[in-house]
């Protein structure tokens, strides 16, 4: 039986609580070296792409930023665009959204990236609904789900046709006169839409590798099949095995009414990894981290969120209190909002009472986000068992520390991938398109 390629991609960790700050190897959001060690590495390992996500607004828990976020992080463009010129193979990934851009601007800017990068860049698209964000930008957040996923679906049309406005042989050269554009090589875009309005030329030619990647991490129904019309990557949050299953062959065949085969749409779930000598060291470790993670005013905040209601009164290391949700308000603002608040109160009392959970230990128990733990061997065989069971067809995996969390990872993981035979030994493309193999 043919065994699937895994592929495998790096997110620089932040915008959440995921980074370890107290860890005395824990370095600089900001730093330019931090994104070049991470990437380097990810290129190391010989992986598909690197990662960045996107925070447009701090998160806020009443009128304070959140505790254990990050509070600084640079514009993805620009930072990928430096990345460029100090990687040479590995894709670069960039979290934008369409809520608050516009397509000719957004679409100029991916493309000088791919340009730049030789036909590495790709598009995460994302939307927001959410005004709290919206008051950092004009438009505001006026958009509800659907109109906003309309929105997103036109962004991305339009975005293609000025890609593609440029016939492939649109540049030329000649010895006399240098280079110069066919005539006829350039189409005009006219569009008029519910959204947006253009008429007139694209200024760069085709990339390498066409246009950059998209990737889409929605999960709804308009995601999906957003995705399905759409995308190349998905950046899916079903990282357990039965969940993966079910999301894979939902979205997979949904992509037969679009005129797509299913290796055309890659889905990566986002993951963690801690690693031990042994399998217990390693449960230790995943223990003492996501302790790190959930601080106290983490886990009231986690718990404000769901019951709607100040709980500043409790105390972290104690019972859940006997106190029903407000389900008419919420607190923490930034957040993508918890639907049906009161079931997933009742499943939360459950799981304490279960369990006899302190608050702090509800908190870290459902909000745990270690996907594999153990042994690298462990690890290894893991990931396989995934991808080969169609629950993914790869991971982006999220380290906890930054810049050397991903370090391990490749020095330790990826040989043993690679002696299964399913993880690539070397770069054999250098475009994205051909990393990824959705082309």
């Amino acid at each position: 039986m043919i065994r699937k390629r895994i592929h495998l991609a790096a997110h620089f960790p932040g915008v959440n609580n995921a980074t370890v700050w107290s860890d005395p190897r824990s370095g600089s959001q900001i730093d330019f070296a931090s994104f070049v060690h991470l990437a380097r590495t990810a290129e190391r390992g010989a992986f598909d792409f690197f990662f960045l996500a996107e925070g447009l607004r701090l998160r806020e828990h009443k009128g304070r930023i959140h505790d254990l976020d990050v509070v600084g992080r640079p514009e993805s463009l620009t930072v990928l665009s430096a990345l460029a010129a100090v990687t040479e193979r590995i894709g670069l990934a960039a979290t934008v959204n369409t809520t608050f851009n516009e397509p000719y601007e957004l679409a100029r800017r991916l493309s000088t990236l791919d340009h730049l990068s030789e036909g590495r860049a790709a598009w995460n698209v994302v939307t927001t609904n959410d005004a709290f964000t919206g008051e950092n930008f004009r438009r505001g957040g006026y958009l509800d789900h659907a109109d906003r996923y309309r929105r997103a679906a036109e962004f991305v049309r339009l975005a293609r046709e000025l890609w593609d406005s440029w016939r492939p042989d649109a540049v030329a050269a000649d010895q006399e006169t240098g280079t110069f554009i066919r005539p006829g090589a350039v189409g005009t875009v006219e569009h008029r839409g519910t959204h947006f309005s253009i008429y007139g030329r694209f200024t760069l030619p085709r990339s390498p590798q066409g246009h950059p990647v998209i990737i889409q991490a929605g999960d709804s129904e308009e995601g999906r099949e957003f995705a399905a019309s759409t995308a190349d990557v998905i950046f899916s949050r079903h990282s357990t095995l039965e969940d993966g299953k079910a999301f894979y062959a939902d979205v997979k065949r949904r992509l037969a009414k679009y005129g797509r085969r299913p290796h055309q749409l890659k889905i990566m779930p986002s993951a963690t990894y801690v690693l031990g000598d042994t399998d217990e060291e390693a449960a230790e470790k995943a223990a003492a981290i996501r302790r790190q993670q959930v601080g106290p005013q983490t886990a009231i905040a986690f718990l404000e969120q769901v019951w709607g209601r100040d709980m500043s009164a409790y105390d972290p290391e104690g019972p859940l209190p006997d106190v029903e949700p407000d389900l008419s308000t919420d607190v923490v603002q930034g957040r993508v909002p918890i639907k049906n608040r009161a079931a997933v109160a009742a499943k939360w009392r459950a799981l304490a009472a279960e369990k006899n959970l302190t608050i702090r230990e509800l908190v870290i128990e459902v909000t745990g986000r270690q996907t594999f733990i153990g042994t690298p061997e462990s690890v290894a065989r893991q990931i396989d068992e995934h991808v080969q069971a169609d629950a993914a067809d790869g991971f982006i995996l999220v380290p906890h520390l930054t810049p050397g969390g991903l370090d391990e990872f490749v020095d330790r993981v990826v040989p043993l991938l690679q002696e299964r035979g399913v993880f690539r030994t070397g770069y054999t493309g250098s475009t994205l398109r051909e990393h990824l193999e959705v082309a």
